[in-house]
């Protein structure tokens, strides 16, 4: 089967989204997404958006800010656009309907709360689950208009470029690559159809699957990364891997994050003797970014051979617990723990990409007709080290840039040659009886991104790393083109080139920066260190 839009949109995050909303209106627009439109890494974005909401503030303190955090990997003109265009993108939200906290100052003003690496209170938030409330908004909106048609349970399996078409035996007389659409399987009929556009945007968020403690749900498994960089797309700065120090440690707790904004209002790290532990490390203590906070963690655990640091929030009073962490009380309850009464349990878990697929200020990529937004892209903003709800206002500002770009070069497009493209040709793959060996693959290449690849590195658990993901990925190889694509086998499938990249990216920086920390080079060095790290497959004709 083959479909035809104007814009396809891989992923139903914000960013995703609210791409879709502004190009809807005079376009057809697909909206393609493996799950359901409420499954993204999105709906978990607990603390808020960042954003100069109060007069006090300053854009130049929320820009030092960013770039600070970023440890000299930040583009600045991307910051700058970022930090200054935020309050309009939170206005129109607001007009979308997100019901954003208000003060309780008697004024119309959103009640603004702040998060590690902020030197003001400027975190706009929903209560404890701004990603929901800003996901619902979006979703409501999107399943209301007649332009966007949405697909779910449709899995993205590669994108389809120029280069499909000259493998194929055509003619085309130049290397210079273009993007048609993707080969999409339907998860209910298994069926693998064609989808074409004339703009192809990917939002399919992050990666954290990659490792085998994740803040993420099981979507996140780098899918925009793995096809952009399968189509030749250039790909950044995989090497910085936030890990979110605080998750709760619980058997039954999967992938349940413990907000950055409980730091924020008072909460204390601890030991398992009690003592608070991060002036020994920082002198901004428990609101130092979050890679200094994860390290301190991770060194603090290895130095006292402790599973678990322990977050403690108890001594605040306890209405105001309640009332400001009303999910997090709620489902620590369930768990076994009350917030207001003891410290709760947390270990560092992989949280976010910074690095991603390669753009430029509008989110379009290194391949014509290709664009990339959301955490699945590398844009500039957050350098080697992302500051704290930063990531839904990039989402948020690259899904109205690169809305306003798509529309123009549409427009001015002639119109794409989409005759001949090659269906897709499964002739000769079998059923596979094997399912344990997806499951058995997965597993090995978490658990050696975990153990290799985690929050501190060293040149020789690389080198390890890099052997074994070779051997991997060859064997993945060749069980993808003896059988039948799953949804299991393409998330193997772009995992295991997620986790080759960020290896490959981590063994060239020779130094320690942001979130990156390799103890063989345990300091920044210079000039020559200080840009980004790329990474492109070559191309094959």
């Amino acid at each position: 089967m083959e479909h035809r839009f104007d814009f396809l949109v891989i992923g139903s995050g914000v960013a995703g989204l609210l791409f879709a909303l502004k190009t809807a209106e005079h376009s057809r627009v697909a909206i393609v997404t493996k799950k359901g439109l409420m499954d993204s890494n999105t709906v978990y974005a607990q603390g808020g958006i960042a954003a100069v909401m109060d007069p006090e503030d300053s854009f130049e303190s929320h820009i030092a800010d960013t770039l600070a955090s970023g440890d000299g990997l930040c583009n600045q003109g991307v910051v700058e656009m970022v930090v200054r265009t935020a309050p309009e993108r939170i206005r129109e939200l607001i007009q979308i309907g997100v019901g954003f906290n208000e003060s309780k100052n008697g004024r119309l003003e959103l009640d603004l709360c702040r998060e590690g690496g902020h030197s003001y209170n400027r975190i706009v938030h929903a209560q404890d689950l701004t990603g929901r409330a800003v996901e619902e908004a979006l979703v409501n909106r999107a399943r209301a208009l007649k332009g966007i048609e949405i697909f779910e349970g449709h899995v993205a399996i590669d994108l389809i470029t120029r280069s499909t078409r000259l493998k194929r035996g055509q003619t085309i007389t130049t290397h210079e690559d273009l993007c048609y659409g993707a080969y999409v399987l339907n998860r209910s009929t298994g069926e693998i159809q064609t989808f074409l556009a004339g703009i192809v945007v990917l939002a399919t968020g992050g990666s954290g699957k990659a490792y085998a403690y994740t803040s993420n749900p099981d979507v996140a498994t780098g899918d925009g990364i793995a096809m952009a960089y399968r189509a030749g797309a250039a790909v950044a700065n995989l090497e910085f891997v936030q890990f979110h120090p605080t998750c709760l440690f619980h058997p039954k707790a999967k992938n349940f994050l413990i907000s950055e904004t409980v730091r924020g209002e008072g909460g204390i790290l601890r030991n398992a003797d009690g003592r608070a532990f991060m002036a020994d490390y920082t002198p901004q203590r428990e609101l130092a970014c979050r890679d200094v906070v994860a390290r301190a963690i991770d060194s603090e655990l290895k130095k006292r051979g402790d599973e678990s640091v322990f977050l403690d929030i108890s001594h605040r009073d306890p209405e105001f617990v309640r009332s400001r962490f009303p999910h997090l009380y709620a489902r620590c309850l369930q768990f076994g723990f009350d917030m207001t009464r003891e410290p709760l349990a947390v270990v560092p878990a992989a949280h976010y990409m910074c690095g991603g697929v390669s753009t430029d200020i509008n989110g379009k990529t290194t391949i014509h007709r290709l664009y990339a937004i959301g955490e699945t892209a590398c844009t500039g903003l957050h350098g080697a080290n992302r500051l704290a709800s930063n990531s839904l206002l990039e989402g948020l500002v690259y899904a109205h840039q690169a809305a306003n770009q798509a529309a123009e070069e549409i427009r001015q497009a002639e119109n794409q040659d989409c005759t001949n493209i090659p269906s897709w040709d499964d002739l000769g793959a079998m059923d596979s009886d094997e399912a344990i060996v997806i499951s058995h693959t997965w597993n090995e290449i978490r658990r050696l991104m975990w153990n290799y690849v985690g929050i501190v590195r060293s040149d020789k658990r690389l080198a390890r790393a890099q052997r074994r993901i070779e051997i991997i990925s060859d064997e993945i190889q060749e069980y993808y083109w003896n059988f039948k694509v799953t949804p299991n086998l393409i998330e193997l499938r772009n995992i295991a080139i997620v986790a080759e990249l960020i290896i490959r990216c981590a063994m060239h920086r020779k130094e320690s920066r942001g979130l990156h920390y390799n103890i063989a080079y345990p300091y920044k060095k210079d000039q020559r260190w200080k840009k980004d790290t790329v990474l492109r497959r070559p191309f094959v004709g």
